[in-house]
């Protein structure tokens, strides 16, 4: 039994862990055939195929890690289509569908600080595959899978050609060059040195601006993850721009690390979370391009989207924190839009998986068809529906787990009845304990599976409420 199995959890979206300690070629030729044996039990009855999909973003020896994963997978008896260069993650999930694979093994961390890596696995379907699929990957690392007589073949292929034309025959993309090539619109992208780079170019030509596009596995000393305290960059070429250009719009779009994450930055570099592009893009897509459909949420979404839903006639429907819940739920279900508060969205018209080189450019195809700034288009929803809000998140790092299961028991047998003065009128438990208050903003407690980490979340009618009830969380779990 390989001693290293116990150890291999997967999270809300794959298994990542630091380089040479928990990430190693040793563990990753473990579970990369166990996981395309399970896509193999789960999915050949459905597409007969025996490919899988490898491909990598642009961390750390990501590409000759991707290597061992084909070199590993192809020992087994699959056969392997390996990428030839870095992409997006959803450029992956999209060449599984589109070439009938079993599925795809991506080499990637999301927006992980850049000592990490780690393994996606995706469906036959395009998107993330369920709970179930990676609790069976896990189970089954202690028995590994045997090497074939007869290994499979493994070929190259280049994962950007087919994927930019299916984004492109997805929106207006003659009317957004236009605004860009005539000065109307002005579109800056930091793609935070991960796999987005090249990509708007690819999509718009090459008089998008884009900032961060070199490859650095240090990630300026950050994380690319699409979060204000690491785009300083941007909000100065903005702020810079602005002075020099008074007339015409400005969009400022980020993306995470393998490019499923989007926020943006409007013309006043205000930063835009997905809190707030997802009601703006249920409006656009219901309003100009006529699209129906279920709205997906996570239980930490903004409760602006249920309002814009309704404001439109849309049915909600909300699941736990991590995509692949609503990855599920567009299996099953006529899906307009599914979002989460971290940035990841995804679009029924398109495969189940957030995308953020889509929604960047739907965001864009919003801003020209409105003729509105992000922020002014944002202010005008808010007025629509008559609800004002600020929100906010931290990661609060916790001693110890002992720690975690302390507050975690002391939730379970001791309920909140008031937080930061206010009474607490309601709980919801389906991931975590979502207190609603009696202002009627509200505060969610949530517990990282695998580490000490107490995520908070508060959406509040202001800035200010929010931090004060945050910084009550802090002082509750210190």
């Amino acid at each position: 039994m390989p001693v290293v199995a116990n150890a291999i959890k997967f999270g809300t979206d794959g298994w990542r862990g630091v380089i040479g300690e928990e990430f190693t070629f040793e563990r990753l030729a473990l579970v990369a055939p166990v996981a395309a044996k399970v896509l193999y039990d789960n999915y050949f009855s459905t597409v007969g195929s025996r490919t899988i999909i490898v491909g990598y973003d642009r961390r750390f020896m990501a590409e000759d890690f991707a290597r061992a994963v084909a070199d590993a997978v192809t020992a087994v008896g699959f056969d392997v289509l390996l990428s030839e260069s870095f992409a997006p993650t959803p450029a992956f999930s999209w060449a599984a569908k589109q070439l009938n694979a079993l599925g795809a093994l991506v080499i990637t961390a999301s927006h992980n600080p850049g000592s990490y890596l780690g393994l996606k696995v995706k469906g036959y379907f395009g998107g993330s595959v369920s709970p179930e699929v990676t609790k069976d990957i896990e189970a089954s690392l202690s028995q590994g899978v045997e090497k074939a007589a007869t290994p499979g073949k493994l070929e190259k292929f280049d994962p950007w050609p087919s994927y930019t034309a299916g984004l492109q025959g997805k929106v207006d993309i003659a009317k957004i060059r236009e605004a860009i090539a005539s000065g109307k619109l002005t579109v800056f992208a930091d793609v935070m040195h991960g796999a987005a780079a090249g990509g708007l170019a690819r999509l718009l030509g090459d008089q998008v601006k884009e900032i961060n596009s070199n490859r650095d596995p240090l990630f300026g000393g950050g994380a690319p993850e699409p979060l204000p305290k690491y785009l300083s960059g941007l909000f100065e070429v903005i702020k810079s721009h602005k002075q020099t250009n008074q007339s015409g719009l400005t969009v400022g779009l980020v993306f995470d690390g393998d490019c499923d994450r989007i926020a943006a930055v409007d013309q006043d570099a205000n930063f835009l979370s997905s809190q707030i592009l997802i009601p703006i893009l249920i409006d656009h897509l219901t309003l100009r391009r006529g699209f129906t459909g279920e709205i997906i949420k996570t239980v930490s979404g903004s409760d602006l989207i249920p309002l814009v839903a309704a404001l439109h006639n849309l049915s909600l429907f909300e699941t736990p924190v991590g995509y692949k819940y609503i990855a599920d739920r567009m299996l099953v279900s006529q899906v307009l839009l599914g979002g989460e508060e971290s940035g990841g969205i995804g679009y029924g018209s398109h495969i189940p998986e957030r995308d953020a080189l889509l929604s960047a450019l739907y965001v864009l195809e919003a801003v020209v068809e409105s003729g509105q700034d992000l922020g002014e288009y944002y202010s005008y929803l808010q007025q629509q529906v008559g609800f004002n809000s600020a929100y906010d998140r931290i990661d609060l790092p916790l001693a110890s787990m002992e720690v975690r299961s302390r507050l975690l028991q002391q939730l379970q047998t001791q309920p909140l009845t008031e937080i930061a003065g206010k009474a607490v009128i309601d709980c919801q438990t389906i991931d975590g304990y979502k207190f609603r208050l009696a202002d009627k903003s509200w505060l969610m407690i949530r517990f990282s599976g695998t580490e000490p980490v107490l995520r908070l979340y508060c959406e509040a009618a202001t800035i200010e409420q929010v931090h004060q009830t945050l910084d009550w969380a802090r002082q509750w779990a210190g």
